[in-house]
């Protein structure tokens, strides 16, 4: 864990909400790091890439807005406690917390060793544990915040040769569900938003494994993937940072203890 790279010194805008994004220097996180800058935030956010995630804090650091980006790995405890340190000392609150990983890599069952299960353990499963566990005190002090949990359709429905993320999506959409009855008297209120098939570096990497495991090229699996999709096309980031930025806001007050499928109607069961 190094020091922060970006965003000007001195205490948050007086007034402003000061929210978390993990995982923020691409994709779905970096997507919902500029909505919700755009929404009025002071916003700290992370990335295991120093020059990337400095890059999105200047980038997002328009207006009034004060942006920080810290390098710092969230499957790592003192990493993870060293960023809620910085929102603790910078801002002195915490509003929002958007916990986004990568997600685990690809790879079936018989193909997966020990120490793939342990490393995916931590940065899917603990890292969302010990977030949750770093905001609530900060929340707890004006008895108030959204925390939101960006999770996986898998948690729903499994995806073949995606073992890792099928079996540890569900136990983080339990976590949800369990810690959100222990937080609404207080304000506060947790849910997963799981994402289908959303247009990232990281579902590339996914199809092209898919693709060279089906023998196919990666143009055709992905047109057999988009047309089993009722809305017939992938999601964007924009997508999933739209929902977001609902579930971070006062009017979404009364929603706690939910997952909420944001796959274009891939997921068919009912919950």
């Amino acid at each position: 864990m190094t020091s922060e790279t970006a965003g000007p010194a001195g205490e948050g805008s007086p007034g402003r909400r000061v929210a978390l994004v993990t995982g923020a220097s691409r994709g779905i996180g970096r997507a919902c790091a500029d909505r919700l800058a755009r929404s009025g935030f002071d916003l700290v956010i992370c990335s295991r890439e120093p020059d990337a995630i400095e890059a999105v804090a200047n980038e997002l650091a328009h207006g009034d807005a004060q942006v920080v980006g810290v390098p710092g790995d969230v499957s790592v405890e003192a990493d993870l406690a060293a960023i809620f340190a910085l929102v603790d000392e910078r801002f002195g609150r915490l509003d929002v917390l958007v916990s986004n990983t990568g997600g685990p890599p690809a790879g079936a069952f018989a193909d997966l060793a020990d120490d793939d299960w342990a490393a995916a353990f931590h940065g899917t499963f603990m890292s969302v544990i010990r977030a949750i566990r770093f905001a609530l005190p900060l929340m707890g002090r004006h008895d108030h915040g959204r925390i939101v949990v960006i999770g996986s359709s898998s948690s729903r429905q499994p995806i073949p040769r995606l073992a890792l993320s099928n079996a540890l999506r569900p136990a983080v959409a339990g976590l949800v569900k369990s810690a959100a009855q222990e937080t609404a008297r207080s304000g506060i209120t947790m849910n997963l938003v799981a994402p289908g098939r959303i247009a990232t570096d990281r579902l590339k990497a996914i199809d092209e494994y898919l693709a060279e495991q089906e023998g196919n090229d990666y143009a055709t699996h992905r047109r057999h993937a988009e047309s089993v999709i009722p809305a017939g096309r992938y999601g964007s980031p924009d997508d999933v940072a739209a929902l977001v930025a609902f579930l971070t806001s006062d009017e979404a007050g009364y929603i706690t203890g939910q997952t909420v499928l944001v796959d274009g109607g891939l997921i068919s069961a009912l919950p």
